[in-house]
C-alpha cells in the first residue's frame, strides 16, 4: 500500500483506538486553549502545541511522566535564555552563537539516552531558550522586564499544556502502560521461547534465529523505555517498574546461555554424547511447552518439572567437563527462566520479595552525538542568518520547528529519515490551505471561543487520526503543529492571508534545510560503529568486576549495543551476520567470567588462584583479536595457568571440572569467531 493510500484509509476508516485518541486529542487542545485564553496568557496557542506533543504515546504514565520532563525541559531552556539575555543583551549576534552552541549541546546530549520521552525533554530545553531569545530580539521593547515576561510566558503556556493533556488522558478514557506492558511482556516471552527451541534445533536455520533474537532485543528495549513511565500509574506502579527491569534484565541472560547451547550443538557435535544430545531435545520440547500454555501457573509448573529434569540429568557422573558445564548452563537458563516468569506475574500482582534488576542502558556513542550537535546546531544557524538578513517574524519558526524534529528524529536510520521528512513536508504542505480556509471562516464569525473550537475541531481531529498510527505518525505531526502555528489560535488571530502564509512557506523551508543537512552530515559508516561498539564490549569486560552487580550491569550495557550491531548488519546486507554473532559472544563472555568467579569463591582465601586476573584479562584481549581475525594463544596460556593453579588448592574436582569445560569453550568460540572474521 503506497503512503498516500494508506493516509486515505487511515481517515477514512479509522480504528476504534484511533478515534478514541483523536477525541481525546482534541479535547486536550481545546482545554488548554481555554486555560490559556482564560490566564491571558501571551501565546496560548503554544499551549496547544504543548499538548499536541503529549498526545504521541497517549498511555497515563507515559504522558505523566513526559508532562515532566517538558516541564523540567522548558524551565532549565527559559533559564538559559535568560542568562544569555541578561549577559549580551547588547550583542545579539553574540547571543544568537551562544544558542546555537546550547541547542548543539542539547542535540549531542540526545544521543546519549535512548528513551523518546527524554529525547524530547532536551528539544524543549533548547526550544524554549530559543523562543525566549528570538522573541526577546523581535520584540519593539528590548528590555529586562520583556525578557522575564517572554519567559514567564513561555513556561507558563507550556505548563498549561501539560497539565490539561495530563488530565484529559487521566479521566477520559484512559490508557495505562502497564497494559501494553503485559501484553508486550507475554509476547517476548514466548517468542523467546521458540528462540530457545530454535536455538536447540539441529535443522534450524540461521536466519530464523536471527530474526527472532532480533524481535527480542527490540521489544526488550522498548519495555525497558516504558519501564519509568509505569512508577507514576498508581502506588503498585514502582514495584511493577521493577519488575520489568527484572524481566528484560533475565532475558538478556537467557539469550546468552541459549546462544552458549545452541552454538555448542551446532559446532561441535563430536564433543556430545548421545545422551546428552537427547537431554539437549527433551530441554527443547519443554520450552515449547512453556510457550504454549496460556496460564501463568502452569507455565510456572512446566519450568519446574524442566528445572527437575535437569538437575537430575547433572548428577551423573559419566559426563566430560565440558558436557558437565553445558548442563549447569542449562540449569541456570530454567532458573532464569523461573525468575522471567515470576516478573510477568508481579506486572499484575506486585511481588514484594522479587529483588530488581539494573535496567538496560542506552548505549552511549561520542561521535553520534556530535554529529546531531552538528546537524542541529547547522540547522538553527540557518535559519538564524536568514533571520538576521531579512527581520521576518515567519523565520523565527525557521529556528524552532525544524530544530526540534532535528532532535526528536535524529536517533532514526537514514533510509527512514527520508521518508519521515518528506511526510512532514506533505502535512505542513496540507496545514497551509487547511489554515487559510479555518481563518477564513473564523473571519466570519463572532470570534466566540465556542465558535473557534467547532471550526478547529475537525482539522484537529483529522491530524490526530495520523498521529495515532505510526506508520502515519509524520504526516499527523506534520499537519497539527505547523496548522496550530499558522492559525495561531486566540485573540491576537491574524486574519490576513500574507502572515500565515509566510509562516507555512517558513516552516516548509525549515524542513526543507533540515532535509538538506541531514543528508550531508551522516554518521559514521556502520562498519566503523560497529567496531567502537566491540570496543567498548572489550572494556567492559575488563571492568566487569569493578561493579556491585556485575552480572545486572552487563546485561544493562549490552542490550541496545547487540540491537545496533544487528541493525548495523542488516543495513550493510550482510547475510551471516557475523558482528550480531560477535554481539551475542561478548554477551555470552561476561556471563563467563562471572561464573568461574563464582566457582572459584569455594577457595579459601589463601589459595585463592594467582593466574584468575590475567585469565580475566586475556579473555578480554582474545574477545577483541578474534573480532579482528587474529588467533590469539595467550589465553590458552592463560587457561593452563589457571587449571594448573587450582590443582595444588582445596578446589572440588567438580568446580575444576566446569573452570575446565568454560575454559575449552571458550577456546573452541575464539578459535572459531576468528575463522569466520577471516574468510
Amino acid at each position: 500500500m503506497s503512503r498516500l493510500s494508506l493516509v486515505l484509509n487511515t481517515l477514512m476508516l479509522p480504528e476504534r483506538r484511533a478515534v478514541i485518541f483523536a477525541s481525546k486529542g482534541v479535547i486536550s487542545m481545546a482545554l488548554s486553549l481555554f486555560m490559556a485564553m482564560y490566564l491571558q496568557l501571551d501565546r496560548p496557542y503554544w499551549a496547544m502545541v504543548s499538548a499536541i506533543f503529549l498526545q504521541v504515546r497517549p498511555e497515563s504514565g507515559l504522558v505523566i511522566e513526559k508532562g515532566f520532563i517538558q516541564i523540567a525541559g522548558s524551565t532549565l531552556g527559559g533559564l538559559f535564555g535568560l542568562m544569555i539575555l541578561d549577559v549580551f543583551m547588547p550583542y545579539p549576534l553574540i547571543a544568537l552563537t551562544l544558542l546555537a552552541l546550547w541547542i548543539a549541546l542539547n542535540s549531542g546530549l540526545a544521543a546519549y539516552v535512548h528513551s523518546m520521552n527524554f529525547t524530547y525533554g532536551f528539544a524543549m530545553c533548547g526550544m524554549t531558550a530559543a523562543m525566549v531569545v528570538l522573541l526577546f530580539f523581535s520584540s519593539n521593547t528590548p528590555d529586562s522586564q520583556t525578557a522575564f515576561s517572554i519567559a514567564q510566558a513561555r513556561i507558563s503556556e507550556i505548563c498549561v499544556g501539560t497539565v490539561c493533556a495530563v488530565l484529559v488522558s487521566r479521566l477520559f478514557w484512559p490508557v495505562t502502560v502497564i497494559a501494553g506492558l503485559r501484553m508486550s511482556a507475554r509476547t517476548t516471552i514466548n517468542k523467546s521461547m521458540q528462540y530457545l527451541a530454535l536455538e536447540l534445533d539441529p535443522n534450524g536455520s540461521h536466519d530464523g534465529r536471527h530474526q527472532h533474537a532480533d524481535s527480542i532485543l527490540e521489544s526488550v528495549m522498548a519495555m525497558t523505555d516504558d519501564a519509568s513511565a509505569v512508577f507514576y500509574e498508581g502506588p503498585k506502579g514502582p514495584a511493577r517498574s521493577r519488575a520489568i527491569s527484572l524481566l528484560c534484565n533475565r532475558i538478556m541472560s537467557l539469550l546468552s546461555m541459549a546462544q552458549i547451547l545452541g552454538r555448542f550443538q551446532r559446532n561441535h557435535p563430536e564433543l556430545m554424547s548421545a545422551d546428552f544430545s537427547q537431554f539437549l531435545q527433551q530441554l527443547r520440547a519443554g520450552f515449547i511447552r512453556v510457550a504454549e500454555v496460556t496460564d501463568y501457573e502452569q507455565a510456572y509448573l512446566e519450568n519446574q518439572q524442566l528445572r527437575r529434569r535437569v538437575l537430575d540429568f547433572g548428577e551423573r557422573s559419566d559426563q566430560s567437563p565440558l558436557e558437565t558445564r553445558m548442563t549447569q548452563t542449562a540449569a541456570e537458563l530454567v532458573t532464569a527462566l523461573g525468575l522471567i516468569l515470576r516478573a510477568y506475574q508481579a506486572l499484575a500482582v506486585p511481588d514484594q520479595q522479587l529483588a530488581g534488576a539494573t535496567r538496560l542502558q542506552p548505549h552511549r556513542e561520542p561521535l553520534l552525538g556530535a554529529v546531531n550537535a552538528i546537524r542541529s546546531g547547522l540547522v538553527f544557524t540557518v535559519g538564524a542568518v536568514i533571520w538576521m538578513a531579512t527581520g521576518s517574524f515567519a523565520a523565527i519558526m525557521m529556528m524552532i520547528l525544524p530544530v526540534v524534529f532535528s532532535i526528536m528524529f535524529s536517533r532514526l536510520p537514514g533510509t527512514i529519515l527520508k521518508l519521515v521528512f518528506k511526510s512532514l513536508m506533505i502535512g505542513a504542505l496540507a496545514a497551509i490551505p487547511v489554515g487559510l480556509l479555518a481563518l477564513s471562516i473564523l473571519a466570519r464569525s463572532s470570534g466566540d471561543y465556542e465558535v473557534l473550537i467547532l471550526v478547529l475541531a475537525l482539522p484537529y481531529f483529522l491530524g490526530l487520526l495520523l498521529l495515532a498510527n505510526r506508520p502515519t505518525l509524520p504526516f499527523g505531526l506534520g499537519f497539527c503543529i505547523p496548522f496550530t502555528i499558522i492559525v495561531r489560535p486566540g485573540p491576537g488571530m491574524s486574519f490576513s492571508a500574507d502572515v500565515p502564509v509566510s509562516i507555512g512557506l517558513a516552516i516548509l523551508c525549515g524542513i526543507a534545510v533540515l532535509a538538506v543537512i541531514f543528508t550531508l552530515i551522516t554518521p559514521p559508516g556502520g562498519k566503523r560503529l560497529q567496531r567502537r561498539l566491540l570496543e567498548s564490549t572489550t572494556r567492559d569486560l575488563r571492568d566487569l568486576l569493578n561493579h556491585e552487580s556485575p552480572r545486572d550491569w552487563y546485561n544493562g550495557r549490552m542490550g541496545e549495543r547487540l540491537l545496533k550491531l544487528s541493525t548495523y548488519d542488516m543495513a550493510s546486507g550482510n547475510k551471516d551476520r557475523s558482528m550480531t554473532d560477535l554481539g551475542f559472544t561478548g554477551l555470552n563472555l561476561g556471563h563467563a567470567i562471572l561464573t568461574v568467579l563464582h566457582y572459584l569463591k569455594s577457595i579459601p582465601d589463601e589459595e585463592y588462584p594467582a593466574n584468575f586476573s590475567r585469565w580475566h584479562s586475556a579473555l578480554a584481549d582474545a574477545y577483541l583479536d578474534a573480532s579482528r581475525g587474529i588467533a590469539n594463544e595467550d589465553f590458552d596460556k592463560a587457561s593452563r595457568q589457571l587449571l594448573n593453579d587450582l590443582q595444588s588448592t582445596q578446589c572440588p574436582q567438580q568446580t575444576r571440572d566446569l573452570i575446565e569445560g568454560i575454559s575449552n569453550r571458550l577456546q573452541l568460540t575464539f578459535k572459531r569467531t576468528a575463522a569466520s572474521v577471516n574468510g
